[in-house]
């Protein structure tokens, strides 16, 4: 179903939040309109931090503007001259608008589709998502009901301090009066005594009433200002109890998420909630900084001796406390460099500060600047020990102006073309590798916001910094892998909260096994996970046992030592290089095949055996390789050719990426005329058919040479001599046949003329 189509049945806040996307930048009535067209269009495909992409961008509104124009001269009767007029209208209004900017529409639109279709997943999760869901609006709810509170505490002392101005304004003025009758008093002794007598006593009960109206008016006044102080004490408690709940939870929730989506977890989702309720923070905290201020400006104009000095003082701290904490917390990483960092290498990032937009920071907008530190330096960072201009390296174009982007409100820094030149490191520890060493990109900023309170002008500078993921450098590709196990977990078993950058060394096999069961799907692409089976074959592999049992692998712990440090019993690599190497193998060359399920992959030789000993001759199964890393096997049984009436499992020497380079899978498999069924009974080409590679057209006519040959019909000539090529388990080496079959299938993609320019000479 079309998103506007359902984006129309929203209600309540859903529906309010999905009209607020909407204005003169881009009508609703457009999007009306022109919904088909727009939800057709690939604005995902355009990247909006490449200028070059301007010429799409600008393609893309002259299309829009066109359909507009179609859509107007259509509109016929009384009705459709009225919207004729007005769709011609904005075709001009955006015309006008993005122009000479088209990128920004890209991003305009981008932006409304993507939060539509948030709040309508949202909307229809409502009744799928049960507890949880109902937690979650639940808490959202406590939230916005939380917000309301400090509106109306917020009006209320608003109310108040008018009230306050008022009584205090009119004080004065009795004040004033009170000055006037003494002056005239003491005028009274140029008068003859009788014009004195006369006049006197009006004069001195006039002063008295007015000078009693002045004491009860001043205690009163004094009253007025403790109310109002202990008000505003209320509203900052809840303000800071809104705050904590903002920016220790839900901020927090989503910097963890976007942690676990390093590891291919689900993405972290965006910040548009996140940062309306930081901005309604902003907002209630400056109107109260306000208030506070004119209510020392009031006392300043008429200091009354008591408490209120002290306690307008500390209410000012506080509040100052308050909003520092909120700017320099929303201060993020809202794109995280990549975590595993190579040098000379090109990469980019995007830090935002979710309150700028609201703080105008953006009318003086301030520059970032990138470097990166050691874990140390992290360490000294947030012990707010100095460590002003100090670095482990050098990063190229490191510093950006932070950019305001008036249809999203999002104010940001897109660092697109960063580059490690150099890197130092520290000295290890023990038997850590340069693979284990952790750094952290830095961003820094500082800008001030400057407000005026009657002719008090109050500058506020805020210093800010943000530390990015943990980040491995590398020099050569080889050293991927090794990098890819500390950011793996690092992401998964890191504390919130925590001293840069430590975690466990040790942690439960079953959160080993979410953490690389979520990194498995994401790196092949699959909704196909690892299943119980293939976790007891891994944790079989990781400590050496034989039980199947899932249970007895519940308690047991792994460290890191046993998961990359050190290599698995009798061979040279660890266990996490060997599954790293099946992942890469399944995300290159045999993605659709574990998809389908035609893969087992995680079986042992003896399983595999045992499970193809009760099956017909020439069932197969493929199984990744226990000896080689990112090798994929093929075990099938057949006829024992040296024992008569005697049945075995072969197992073909294991296929790796290099293999696969030169001829796919499923085309390997359609060459062996002996494999016939897939485990446990499906004939091989209903589940390969569809991946082998058409035949070729008549390109060459080999009859014409004499020289019938298909590309692995000479390496299967050598299976039917198998005692050569056998080792004594029972596998095919096909070092030297492989070599053979490799120089066939080369020649036979060679041109003709070459290829066989020998024999027509």
């Amino acid at each position: 179903m079309a998103v506007w189509i359902q984006a129309q049945q929203l209600q309540g806040d859903a529906l309010h939040q999905m009209q607020s996307l909407y204005g003169q930048h881009f009508p609703i009535e457009v999007r009306h309109y022109l919904s088909h067209w727009i939800e057709s269009q690939l604005w995902d495909a355009i990247d909006l931090e490449n200028p070059q992409e301007e010429f799409k961008a600008k393609r893309l509104l002259d299309s829009l503007i066109q359909e507009l124009q179609n859509k107007a001269e259509h509109q016929v009767g009384e009705d459709g001259f009225l919207l004729k007029i007005k769709l011609g209208h904005y075709a001009n209004q955006l015309k006008s608008t993005y122009d000479r900017c088209p990128l920004e529409l890209v991003r305009c639109i981008k932006h409304i589709l993507y939060t539509e279709q948030r709040l309508v997943r949202e909307a229809t999760n409502v009744a799928n998502q049960g507890t949880e869901h109902s937690v979650m609006s639940q808490k959202y709810q406590q939230i916005n009901q939380a917000f309301e509170e400090l509106r109306l505490l917020t009006q209320d002392t608003e109310n108040d301090l008018r009230k306050l101005q008022h009584n205090q304004e009119y004080f004065i003025i009795q004040y004033q009066e009170s000055l006037r009758i003494q002056a005239q008093l003491s005028s009274l002794a140029a008068l003859p005594p009788a014009d004195r007598q006369l006049r006197e006593p009006t004069l001195l009960s006039k002063r008295a009433t007015v000078e009693a109206w002045l004491t009860r008016e001043a205690n009163t006044l004094q009253k007025y200002r403790l109310d109002l102080a202990e008000k505003h004490q209320k509203t900052l408690q809840l303000l800071r109890k809104q705050q904590t709940i903002i920016l220790d939870d839900e901020l927090i929730q989503w910097k963890r998420r976007q942690q676990l989506a390093g590891n291919g977890g689900p993405p972290e989702g965006g910040l548009d909630i996140l940062q309306s309720w930081c901005e309604k923070l902003a907002e209630t905290i400056w109107q109260n900084r306000q208030q506070i201020r004119r209510a020392e400006h009031l006392r300043q104009q008429l200091p009354i001796p008591g408490p209120i000095e002290e306690l307008l003082n500390e209410l000012n701290s506080t509040i100052t406390d308050i909003i520092s904490a909120l700017v320099t917390s929303t201060f993020i990483i809202e794109k995280q460099p990549p975590q595993v960092l190579k040098t000379q290498t090109k990469f980019a990032a995007t830090v935002r500060l979710l309150v700028g937009g609201k703080l105008n920071v953006h009318m003086n907008p301030p520059q970032v600047k990138a470097t990166i530190i050691s874990e140390q330096q992290a360490k000294a960072l947030l012990k707010n020990e100095n460590t002003r201009n100090d670095s482990s390296g050098e990063i190229l174009n490191n510093n950006c102006v932070m950019e305001y982007h008036q249809t999203t409100g999002t104010l940001s820094a897109h660092f697109r073309n960063m580059s490690l030149k150099r890197i130092k490191r520290s000295d290890r520890r023990g038997a850590e590798s340069v693979t284990e060493e952790k750094f952290t990109i830095l961003f820094e900023s500082q800008f001030s916001v400057g407000k005026c309170f009657l002719d008090d002008t109050v500058t506020l500078t805020f210093e800010l910094h943000t530390l990015s993921l943990p980040v491995v450098v590398i020099v050569h590709g080889s050293q991927d892998n090794n990098a890819t196990a500390t950011v793996l977990w690092d992401n998964a078993f890191a504390e919130p909260g925590r001293v840069p950058f430590l975690v466990p060394d040790k942690v439960l096999w079953p959160q080993l096994c979410d953490a690389i069961n979520m990194k498995y799907k994401a790196e092949v692409q699959s909704n196909r996970g690892l299943s119980e089976e293939n976790l007891v074959f891994l944790a079989q592999k990781a400590f050496s046992s034989s039980s199947n049992n899932p249970d007895d692998y519940r308690s047991m712990t792994m460290t890191w030592s046993q998961f990359n440090r050190e290599s698995l019993p009798g061979r040279n690599f660890t266990f996490w290089q060997w599954f790293d190497g099946v992942m890469e193998l399944t995300k290159k060359h045999l993605k659709p095949h574990w998809n389908d399920g035609a893969i087992l992959g995680f079986v042992n030789k003896q399983q595999a055996q045992d499970m193809l000993m009760s099956k017909p001759n020439g069932t197969f199964l493929l199984r990744f390789s226990d000896s080689e890393i990112g090798g994929i096997t093929i075990a099938w049984v057949a006829e024992n050719p040296n024992k008569a009436g005697e049945r075995m499992v072969w197992n073909l020497m294991p296929y790796t990426t290099k293999d696969f380079s030169i001829r796919s899978l499923a085309d390997r498999i359609s060459d062996l005329n002996h494999l016939l069924f897939l485990y446990p009974d499906k004939p091989k080409d209903e589940v390969f058919s569809k991946y082998y590679t058409p035949p070729l057209s008549k390109a060459v006519d080999v009859s014409d040479f004499c020289f019938p040959i298909s590309s692995l019909s000479l390496s299967f000539l050598f299976f039917c001599s198998p005692d050569p090529i056998l080792d004594a388990e029972g596998e095919f080496d096909l070092d030297d046949t492989m070599d053979v079959a490799r120089h066939v299938e080369e020649l036979l993609r060679r041109p003709v003329e070459s290829q066989w320019g020998g024999q027509q000479s």
